[in-house]
Order: C-alpha cells, then structure tokens, then sequence
C-alpha cells in the first residue's frame, strides 16, 4: 500500500427524496475538506436543472453544475446536469450522453463505475435515499477497486430501495444517518487508502462498461 495515496474522491447517488438529504450531508461537511465531490441524483431530462443552485443555499462548499472537462478541485461539489451522465477520467470531469443506465441519464452506476476506473482506491462511494436499485452496481465497481462504500441507512432514509439494495448485495464499509455518514466522509479522506483493489474480472468488466457510456452515440435519442 502507498501510505500517500488519499481518498479524496467522493462520489455521492441519490434519486427520490434526495434534495433534503443531499443538502442535511453537505450542510454537516466543513468548507475545507480536501476532497473533490461529485453528485448524482434522478432529475427530470426537460429543461434545465437548478439542483446545483439548491444544494449551494445549504453548505458552505462550492457547489457547481458539471462542465465537461473539468479539473477535480478540494472543497468543490460537482453536480450532475439534466439528460447527461456525470463521469470521472484521470483528467478530470466528464459529461456525456451515453445510453441510459436503471432506466437513468444521469445514473448513479455510470459516475460510480467512472470513478472507480479512473481512481481506485481514492474513491468513497455515499448512497442515500432512492427507489430501485440506482447505484448498487457502481458501489461493488467502488469496492472491487479499492474504495470504501457508505450506505444511507435505510430506516432514516424517505425512500430506503436504493440504500437496502446497495446493503443487500454490497459488502459495504458504514451504513447510518446523514449526521454519522458526514462523520465517516470527514474520518475517511484524512486517512490512508487501505486495501489494493481485489476484483481483476470485475475491474476488466467496468472498464469495458465506463467505455460504453462515455462513448456512447450522443448524436441521437436515446429512449
């Protein structure tokens, strides 16, 4: 293990419910925390989105909509745009519109999946409130790599689907309420990176999957 290695990714999914819980976490998390972080949550395709502009009245970090090509930067939070999936490359912030995922554009798996390939054990997976099963995929692509995975805990959570399956079929790092996983994201990016990466099939079968969804066709519509 490279003791230098930190986990200052954090890759955050939410769908129904999510705006309360997204701004209660980031509302906990100090302006300083040297990671980047990066959000998707299940909006509407049509017309703009004003997520961004939400969750900056309830935390003191910069919140911004993701552009393409964007460095990763300490203290900033990224926010999935309407209609495209938010990925990670090694240089930085991707905006695509690749085929749908869950049913999704953005989809949590696609942000999850991303930042496991391109970061590996610097990544923190958070999933909160949601129904079906939006990100259960991504975070065992964030464990298979090294990462650490935190789950919402389904009692607390206004939709529990998303945070019961990510728990039914992740071996997840920490599950609790919004005020332990603010608690366990501040403890985990000053600590070490832990374990290597452990999946190599799994790790060959996100990276297969990461290309698909950042080059997918996005000169037409994809249903």
């Amino acid at each position: 293990m490279d003791a230098r290695i930190q986990r200052d990714i954090v890759v955050i999914g939410a769908s129904a419910g999510g705006v309360p819980a997204l701004g209660a976490l980031l509302a906990r998390l100090p302006a300083q925390l040297p990671a980047t972080l990066l959000i998707v949550m299940h909006i509407s395709p049509y017309g703009p989105s004003a997520l961004h502009t939400i969750l900056a009245r309830t935390t003191n970090l910069r919140v911004v909509a993701a552009t393409d090509n964007a460095p990763l930067a300490n203290g900033t939070v990224f926010v999935a745009t309407a209609d495209r999936h938010l990925m990670l490359t090694n240089e930085g912030v991707r905006i695509t519109r690749g085929p749908k995922e869950c049913r999704a554009r953005p989809a949590v798996d696609v942000l999850f999946r991303s930042a496991a390939v391109a970061y590996g054990e610097r990544v923190i997976g958070v999933i909160l409130t949601g129904a079906l099963d939006d990100g259960t995929a991504g975070l065992w692509a964030v464990k298979d790599h090294g990462g650490l995975a935190f789950v919402q805990d389904p009692l607390t959570a206004d939709h529990p689907s998303m945070p019961e399956s990510a728990i039914a079929h992740v071996e997840v790092d920490f599950v609790g309420g919004l005020d332990a996983l603010a608690g366990k994201i501040v403890s985990a990016v000053v600590t070490p990176a832990g374990s290597p990466a452990r999946g190599v099939s799994a790790r060959t079968y996100a990276a297969i999957e990461n290309r698909i969804s950042e080059t997918g066709d996005g000169g037409r519509r994809v249903s």
